[in-house]
């Protein structure tokens, strides 16, 4: 009886136990005749090659794969591209105007207390006078009214990231040339990023003396 009780009990908890399978092979038992399939390769990144590639990049200009943090599953892709973007174009400005001052450039007439600054050492004097405190208020608004536009955009108003209409010279009328700006603009935008804080960084630790403060 002891015995019978005992088989009863390991053929119910066998039916829990976690199936054993093997990715890519599926196996079909039919009169005696195995049959395999396998399955699609895993697409993997092409900057990343060691990692999946994130299928939501697909389509986006500039797409190398590149997101070993996986945002892009987290994220919509368009507030990300609008995001990056728009560090893009703010960096490639910050480069040329600190570049711009490093170098002697100066708007007169210039103010007195100003005289003798380099870029590094502007920023404490700017933030002593309330200057910087200003910038900051009016990029505060900036960015509260651009979200209007950036949530249309989730929402479904058309707009592509980081296109507002402004094209002057009419570059990118041609589709195809259009494609070639965007990317040069992405490709120029992500060094600008890199360059600005290897600048910056390069600055602080020579004291701003120097410029391109080449060494110590």
């Amino acid at each position: 009886m002891k015995l019978a009780i005992l088989t009863c009990l390991v053929g119910a908890s066998a039916a829990f136990a976690p199936t054993h399978s093997q990715v890519g092979v599926t196996t079909s038992l039919k009169a005696d005749v195995v049959v395999e399939e396998e399955s699609t390769p895993v697409r993997m990144s092409e900057a990343l090659p060691f990692l999946p590639y994130p299928t939501n990049l697909e389509g986006y200009v500039g797409d190398v794969g590149f997101d070993p943090l996986r945002v892009s599953d987290y994220f919509p892709m368009d507030y990300l591209r609008e995001a990056e973007i728009k560090h893009g174009r703010i960096s490639m400005l910050a480069f040329a105007g600190f570049f711009g001052v490093g170098s002697g450039f100066r708007i007169y007439p210039l103010p007195e207390e100003y005289e003798g600054l380099n870029p590094i050492t502007a920023h404490d004097k700017l933030v002593e006078q309330g200057a910087m405190g200003q910038i900051f208020l009016f990029v505060a608004i900036l960015e509260m009214l651009s979200w209007l536009s950036v949530a249309g955009m989730l929402q479904g108003s058309g707009r592509k990231p980081g296109d507002f209409g402004f094209d002057p010279l009419q570059f990118g009328k041609d589709p195809e040339q259009k494609k070639i700006l965007q990317l040069q603009e992405i490709k120029n935008g992500r060094l600008a990023m890199l360059a600005f804080g290897g600048l910056v960084t390069q600055g602080v630790l020579t004291g701003g003396e120097g410029f391109p403060y080449a060494g110590f």
